[in-house]
């Protein structure tokens, strides 16, 4: 464990943790991460470029000179209710650099003002939206972290049983899978996450599904039928209570015949991606993240 990891994860441990004991407080979860922890600057030779039309609402990063051969949809998490596109640049930024792919990340609407689907509709849209503009599906990578994760997979669940065509693959990091709650790591790892309790996540849950059941595909693409889809890529921590929404979504779309690259890093925070600027780890997890995806679009 690299000490700028400890030093992460006692940090998180004193001041997020805490706020995922219960049900969420919205407002309060929303102020304390309205303020991102980093401002990283675009890779050198990049931009980053607001778009503010729907479907394809968020930002780009993208090459300043030349086209990216690549084109990744980024879904960021949040739980379906707090964090952006701006949140999550330490992620996008990263993964651009390190898969030479441009990067959209949609600001999707959320939750509660917006329940499920609203956030799946956008991602389809966007998806679709990034196919009007004439990029090639076999050049798409969809991409996501936590609910953006789970958000990526229902979209390609939905993408695939509307016939259209389908991307090159997937990324997920430590994509939130199961709003029903039943991954045993939710109480097994509820002591060693430094983010989050099992139960807030249970809690959480609530604050997007509205009237549809936890059990519904749209929200938890765990219990979808998962065959045909395309390669995915899954990392996730060893310790944080959601590790068995990856660990039994890899298991069960390998058993459906799918490409999966799954693997559980230790110790590390939930989504621990985000803190790219400073911490090595995730670093070298973007970097693998990047491998995948020009291994997929060559």
């Amino acid at each position: 464990m690299s000490w700028q990891n400890l030093a992460f994860s006692t940090f998180l441990r004193l001041r997020m943790k805490p706020m995922s004991k219960h049900a969420p407080d919205i407002d309060r979860v929303r102020k304390a991460t309205a303020t991102p922890m980093f401002r990283p600057k675009p890779p050198p030779g990049w931009r980053l470029v607001s778009s503010l039309d729907p479907p394809l609402k968020g930002e780009w990063t993208e090459p300043m000179a030349g086209q990216a051969r690549r084109t990744v949809l980024y879904c960021h998490g949040g739980g379906y209710f707090f964090c952006s596109p701006e949140t999550h640049r330490p992620i996008t930024f990263g993964l651009a650099a390190a898969a030479d792919a441009r990067i959209f990340s949609l600001d999707y609407r959320l939750a509660p003002e917006h329940r499920c689907p609203a956030a799946l509709d956008d991602a389809v849209a966007a998806y679709r939206g990034l196919l009007a503009h004439g990029t090639a599906p076999s050049r798409i990578v969809l991409g996501g972290d936590s609910a953006g994760g789970g958000l990526a997979l229902s979209t390609l669940l939905a993408l695939r049983d509307a016939g259209d065509p389908l991307p090159a693959g997937a990324v997920l990091f430590s994509p939130w899978t199961d709003l029903a709650g039943t991954g045993a790591t939710l109480d097994s790892n509820d002591r060693s996450d430094v983010m989050f309790y099992g139960q807030g996540i249970r809690e959480a849950g609530k604050v997007y599904l509205g009237e549809i059941a936890a059990t519904d595909p749209l929200a938890s693409p765990l219990y979808a039928d998962l065959s045909g889809l395309p390669p995915l890529f899954i990392q996730a921590s060893d310790s944080e209570v959601l590790l068995d929404d990856s660990r039994r979504f890899a298991d069960k779309a390998r058993a459906a015949g799918v490409a999966v690259v799954f693997r559980a890093w230790p110790r590390l925070p939930h989504v621990w991606q985000i803190f790219a600027p400073a911490l090595p780890e995730a670093r070298a997890a973007l970097a693998e993240a990047g491998a995948f995806i020009r291994s997929i679009v060559p």
